[in-house]
């Protein structure tokens, strides 16, 4: 079976959600290809800042995202030594209308993506439709090959834009390979049972060469325990007693909720990549978000840089996608906007590793001397408030996506055909 369409969107995550949301609001025929039979998959980035709540609002959906379950954070501390927290981050200090970050279920911020898309006549999302290639024509990228329930197919297209994340088959097949940034480190997730008072700053902590991070989310902790890279097996062999003990001596208040985790089987390993390509395109084939940059956990923003190329594509690409004059210019443009803010980005990444790394090795206390004169300060709790939550270059949503409020309406879990 072969279909045609002007753009097929392969992945849909936040990036290829919001880029066939506004690509449709464009009047672009776009189909969205998604793997699964539904969004919910555990321990995806759940984090939406500022600038993307600044998105919503401007496509008429910020007030269907506020009406979900949801957890808001003004600030990011550290506890100091004479009781004091300092806030490093403080969110409430930018002039955006909406100056937290929200904790909200994934699954549930992509099926709000995905009523919004269909209420456009050129929006078209497959469920359980997975890629397993690319077509050629001439060396050019001319859509892909899928498998879906009701069998193989091929799904042509003007423009393949790749957003299925950092094993992308897309980019493989192209033969786009990544630059490997050096990353020391993993992270182990996992829930533990809700405790009040825990977490309520999202206040990561160290001890004895343990970083233990811990999110508070709707009846549960959701909690990353920092490992060296490769060190799975080896920490796994310790048992879940030896964990307990560790999460116990860097938190104590969360000595009773340890014995939430009751074998490691409840762990999850998260193979924390650092990479970005040299080139993010090919004739006919666009990546964006992690298919064309992983980022690492730190800071939280890899969906937020993920959206805002979505939003970078959708801008310039609506027009020549919909007139059918797509070129390899086009497709560099977007490239050439959004790298500066990718490289600053895992710069930073790069250097809070390396903190972070020291910090773990017991090569450097908990950095007590920056936490002092933030606290002195607390206006410089603003730059990496603006950083995190905004980011290098924001984007803001064309004019031809932006719409007024909508009511709100319960979102739509059947999946598309």
């Amino acid at each position: 079976m072969s279909e045609k369409t002007t753009c097929v969107v392969v992945g849909g995550g936040p990036a290829g959600m919001v880029a066939g949301l506004l690509l449709a609001r464009g009047g672009v025929e776009v189909t969205v290809l998604e793997k699964h039979v539904d969004f919910l998959r555990d321990f995806r980035g759940d984090t939406v800042h500022p600038s993307t709540l600044r998105l919503l609002d401007e496509l008429g959906l910020y007030d269907q995202f506020a009406a979900l379950p949801q957890r808001r954070f003004e600030r990011w501390g550290f506890d100091l030594p004479d009781g004091r927290s300092v806030n490093v981050v403080d969110f409430t200090r930018l002039r955006l209308p909406h100056p937290y970050v929200a904790m909200v279920p994934q699954w549930d911020f992509l099926d709000l993506l995905a009523e919004a898309g269909r209420q456009e006549p050129t929006f078209t999302l497959r469920m359980s439709h997975e890629v397993t290639g690319l077509l050629y024509e001439s060396g050019r990228v001319v859509g892909v090959r899928y498998d879906s329930p009701d069998g193989p197919g091929e799904l042509r297209a003007d423009l393949t834009i790749a957003c299925d994340g950092r094993w992308s088959q897309c980019r493989r097949e192209a033969g786009l390979i990544p630059r490997e940034y050096r990353v020391n480190m993993d992270v182990w997730w996992f829930r533990l049972p809700a405790v009040k008072g825990v977490a309520e700053t999202l206040v990561p902590r160290f001890k004895d060469g343990s970083l233990v991070g811990v999110i508070p989310r709707e009846g549960y902790l959701q909690t990353g325990y920092f490992i060296r890279k490769g060190a799975d097996a080896q920490l796994r062999a310790r048992g879940v007693e030896a964990l307990r003990r560790d999460i116990a001596d860097a938190i104590p208040e969360l000595s009773d909720a340890v014995d939430g985790l009751k074998s490691m089987d409840d762990i999850k390993l998260l193979d924390i990549r650092l990479n970005r390509l040299r080139r993010w395109h090919t004739a006919g084939l666009l990546c964006i978000g992690d298919a064309a940059h992983a980022m690492s956990p730190a800071g939280g923003v890899g969906i937020n840089l993920a959206v805002q190329d979505a939003v970078a594509a959708a801008t310039v690409l609506a027009d020549p996608l919909r007139e059918h004059r797509v070129t390899d210019k086009d497709l560099a443009a977007v490239q050439r906007r959004r790298v500066p803010a990718t490289v600053v980005t895992q710069t930073l990444q790069r250097l809070l590793h390396a903190v972070m790394e020291r910090a773990m090795a017991g090569r450097m206390p908990a950095p007590r001397k920056l936490l002092s004169v933030i606290a002195r300060f607390p206006w410089l709790s603003v730059v990496p408030a603006y950083l995190m939550g905004v980011g290098v270059r924001p984007e803001h949503a064309p004019k031809f996506a932006r719409r007024a409020p909508q009511a709100n309406r319960p979102a739509r879990t059947a999946p598309d055909a």
